[in-house]
């Protein structure tokens, strides 16, 4: 069924009683041509495009749980391309691209909202380095404007700009930047997929893979072994672990990253906002919600939530930057599980074992980069090589040294 004014009209006359499911519960054959392992946001996006872009025809994707249950749906829904280094920006800017077009594509409402993206200066050094960055930035064809302090509290007036420690002196903007509906945007790629023949298989989660000769042969589930001609991983933050049952030792570690959503108030929030002085960002959503993040837990879980403490410092950084926040009663939480790499930028590429391809090391960046993800590594899975936007997010530059460190933090994946 295609969504329009005219098939909503339609069933709202007829009690809406006619709707059909957005996509097959399918059951696994018993082999395919691509099996992507993964039913996230980049699992479904690669079995999309393979589909459209590539004309693969016989893909499956498995989740071991639902459709949206893993870091798809537990993220804080922003959608930006204001990176710096050469190796990330291209590609962040190809996803920004694609979400500018994908409802239409998809034809399903993900409520891509391109509100902006607004990075507060608070020290000359600061401002120096967002000058750079905005330079890079538009030296690519990116859009970036450098703010004046006059001109950020005529945008956002209800911020602290006296504040002794903090004071705001500025800010980047990025006004194609903006936020997405998650869980929509799983749907969308499940219904889209589905609509061009991939098997969405839930509740099927690989135990392990058959492997002849050096050859990825099949995986197995715990719906039975499932052939397949080529294997692609994209589980975000439980890559190490499947990962070691394939007998592949990672860069990876895996960590937690909380987001918060506080009660529904008037809107407020025009754009996304970023405290330059510590890790913390807020947008608003359509229900009202103050939606905000910060640093990951300080340890390695593979567990769905966080602790106290990094809460308390989230919060403690809102108040620094809106000290009105704290009138506001904390709604809920949630903990999504980052895949976090040696240096903060992704990996998209073929491993030592034939026939089985890495989509990991997201690290943050995991939501934004959804739709060029699924195009790069549908890319690659197909022709057997990288996509010129990912050509430097293979995983020997950890031994070569060509690292993509956007922070400069170095080899500590928790500073990432």
């Amino acid at each position: 069924m295609q969504y329009s004014a005219f098939s909503l009209l339609k069933n709202a006359l007829t009690g809406h009683r006619h709707w059909q499911p957005a996509w097959r519960d399918s059951e696994p054959r018993s082999q395919y041509d691509v099996v992507i392992v993964g039913g996230g946001g980049h699992g479904l996006a690669t079995a999309y495009y393979l589909a459209k872009v590539h004309g693969v025809k016989n893909i499956a994707v498995l989740e071991k749980s639902y459709i949206g249950s893993g870091n798809v749906g537990r993220n804080t829904t922003i959608v930006r391309s204001n990176y710096l280094l050469p190796g990330n920006i291209p590609f962040y800017e190809w996803s920004m691209k694609l979400w500018e077009g994908l409802e239409q594509d998809l034809n399903y409402n993900a409520m891509v909202s391109q509100r902006g993206v607004l990075n507060l200066i608070h020290s000359d050094t600061q401002r120096d380095a967002y000058a750079r960055r905005a330079n890079a930035m538009r030296l690519h064809g990116v859009d970036s404007v450098l703010l004046d302090k006059d001109e950020v509290r005529k945008m956002v007036p209800f911020l602290n700009y006296e504040n002794a420690r903090f004071p705001i002196q500025g800010g980047m903007l990025q006004p194609r930047g903006g936020t997405v509906r998650h869980d929509a945007v799983a749907w969308g790629y499940a219904r889209a997929g589905d609509q061009r023949g991939v098997d969405i298989i839930q509740n099927c989660e690989v135990t392990g893979f058959r492997i002849s000769n050096g050859k990825m042969m099949g995986v197995e589930t715990t719906r039975g072994y499932i052939g397949a001609g080529k294997v692609g991983l994209a589980v975000a933050g439980n890559t190490s672990r499947v990962a070691t049952i394939a007998g592949l030792r990672l860069p990876i570690e895996s960590h937690v990253l909380q987001a918060f959503v506080s009660e529904g108030i008037k809107p407020l929030i025009p754009n996304v906002i970023t405290f330059g002085a510590g890790h913390f960002y807020i947008s608003q959503s359509d229900k009202g919600g103050l939606v905000f993040g910060g640093d990951i837990d300080g340890y390695n879980s593979y567990a769905q939530r966080g602790n106290l403490p990094t809460l308390e410092d989230v919060c403690e950084g809102g108040m620094a930057l809106m000290p009105m926040i704290g009138r506001i009663r904390l709604l809920r939480q949630w903990g999504g599980i980052m895949d976090m790499s040696m240096d903060g930028s992704p990996i998209i590429d073929k491993t030592p074992i034939d026939g089985l391809y890495l989509n990991a090391g997201w690290c943050y960046g995991g939501f934004k980069a959804t739709p060029a993800s699924g195009w790069c590594f549908a890319h690659l899975i197909a022709r057997d090589s990288p996509h010129e936007f990912a050509a430097a997010y293979r995983m020997d530059r950890f031994r070569t040294g060509h690292m993509i460190d956007e922070k400069g933090q170095g080899a500590q994946p928790n500073l990432h």
